[in-house]
């Protein structure tokens, strides 16, 4: 069996017996904490293997990456000086003369005060911050990013031309202010800049850097990693597209479970992985992603829109009114991007364009707005006719689909979310509720996964409060669930 290409690992060699003695078949061929993406290109002589996710806001991917960044603020006693000739890292600025000098009343902001040019150009000033914290600064912006920062003597960012940038996160106490000197390397200079907290609880960059989590996540020089054998690419929102890293979720500071489910499914498989998102927030399985074939149904004396019907639901005293959209509408545009893709596999992945690929499991985590009685009531069976028209639509009607559970508030969830979280439960092939799922569908439950507001970056119990830890867990899942059914259907097979 193909396990991937493994490198260093970093499982002390206690936990390693115990993975073999204890843990599942699907925890011995993926370790508890991956090894650092090795960096080989795959194998090219088999297709490449598609999975295809799909959901509605939190499959697109809410998890914050950092606390987010602000433009420069409460910074004071702001001086610009400009020296003669170009830069020397061997010139001390501090001890040199310039030939003019300058306050500049509005630093940073939209309008800073312009700079007057003519030689390099040196900022010095103090900067206040109001929330305790670690903080990373990005001065400049467009030419005038090649600079280098020093707060309190400490230098903070540095990025030389044609170089990348170079950050040291500042600890930094409320009500302090800290001296800082920005000295710009070419004449473009601005007080453009920005800075963000880096150890807000909950986001990846505190949970892996701080919590010391999902290690595999960052090299050793402390940057995002980066796997050249999983291609993500988003249909309908979440646009990225590109080799898996941060970044793939609502927008560049977000992340979805695609993260680490790719970055398990990458380890799992020799061959190359694409990661294939169609997803949209807001979105019910019961009205904008029921399925064709599905039909009306009545609820408490009210009658529900089957596929196609453009009237939510209607009594018989009150027929309703017809909105500029219709139940359905969101599967058929899912299906529709998808086919775009893949109807078209070698103009979107020309590096595949001679390997081919085949789809090989399909992911589905939504819920949220099926949180009413009468959707809820119908949840099951309405995911139940997904599961296989999604299947028949791609013409792999046996291909493994793993469903993560909707996991609002843990295990003190109650009400219609409960129904559809049990709904969901109730499909996975285990279960013997659905033969036809046998093998093939597998539902991982997610209610350990929640994280309260208050180690979170927001409190938006809807998005998880948009906790990076939750989104990175409910992905592992995810990936060693689809793992455990690829594994079983290889040994049924060689069983057989």
């Amino acid at each position: 069996m193909a396990t991937g290409r493994r490198t260093r690992t970093v499982l002390t060699l206690a936990a390693m017996v115990m993975a073999i003695f204890i843990l599942p078949v699907t925890a011995q061929e993926i370790p508890a904490q991956l090894p650092d993406p090795d960096g080989k290109p795959p194998a090219t002589n088999k297709p490449v293997k598609v999975y295809i996710m799909s959901g509605q806001s939190n499959m697109v991917g809410i998890g914050q990456v950092s606390g987010g960044f602000s433009r420069w603020s409460s910074c004071s006693e702001v001086i610009v000086s400009v020296y003669s000739g170009t830069y020397s890292p061997t010139a001390d600025y501090d001890k040199s003369t310039p030939i003019n000098t300058k306050v500049l009343p509005v630093y940073g902001g939209v309008k800073p005060t312009p700079f007057p040019g003519g030689g390099i150009q040196v900022v010095r000033g103090f900067i206040e911050i109001n929330t305790s914290g670690l903080y990373r600064f990005k001065p400049g912006y467009a030419a005038s990013v090649f600079n280098i920062m020093e707060v309190d003597g400490v230098e903070v960012y540095r990025r030389e031309v044609g170089k990348n940038p170079v950050y040291h996160d500042f600890k930094t106490s409320a009500g302090n202010k800290y001296p800082f000197k920005i000295t710009f390397l070419t004449e473009a200079a601005d007080g453009l800049g920005w800075f963000g907290r880096m150890d807000v609880p909950g986001t990846l960059h505190t949970v892996v850097n701080t919590d010391g989590k999902f290690s595999h996540l960052v090299d050793d020089e402390g940057n995002w990693t980066v796997r050249n054998d999983v291609w993500y690419k988003g249909v309908v929102t979440a646009t990225a597209n590109k080799w898996l890293s941060v970044g793939c979720g609502s927008g560049s500071n977000t992340i979805g479970p695609e993260l680490q489910f790719g970055h398990v499914m990458g380890y799992f498989h020799d061959e190359p992985v694409i990661i294939l998102k169609a997803s949209q927030g807001n979105r019910s399985l019961g009205w904008d992603i029921l399925p064709p074939g599905s039909k009306r149904f009545t609820y408490e004396g009210r009658t529900y829109a089957g596929y196609k019907d453009s009237i939510p639901s209607w009594t018989a005293d009150n027929p309703g009114e017809e909105v500029n959209w219709y139940a359905g509408k969101q599967y058929d545009d899912f299906v529709r991007e998808i086919h775009a893709v893949l109807g078209n596999f070698s103009t979107h992945f020309p590096q595949y364009k001679d390997q081919g690929y085949e789809i090989a499991g399909f992911v589905w985590w939504q819920g949220h707005k099926d949180g009413n009685p009468a959707h809820a009531s119908r949840y099951e069976l309405n995911l139940v006719h997904f599961l296989k028209t999604f299947r028949a639509e791609f013409q792999v009607p046996n291909a493994p689909c793993v469903i993560a559970t909707i996991g609002f508030n843990g295990w003190k969830m109650a009400g219609p979310h409960l129904t559809v979280a049990s709904a969901q439960l109730a499909v996975s092939g285990e279960k013997g509720n659905y033969p036809e799922f046998a093998g093939n569908v597998l539902t991982v439950e997610t209610r350990d996964f929640w994280k309260d507001a208050s180690i979170s970056p927001r409190n938006q119990g809807f998005h998880y409060n948009q906790n990076a830890e939750t989104y990175m867990m409910v992905g592992d899942a995810l990936g060693r669930g689809m793992v455990q059914l690829l594994t079983d259907r290889k040994k049924l097979g060689a069983a057989n």
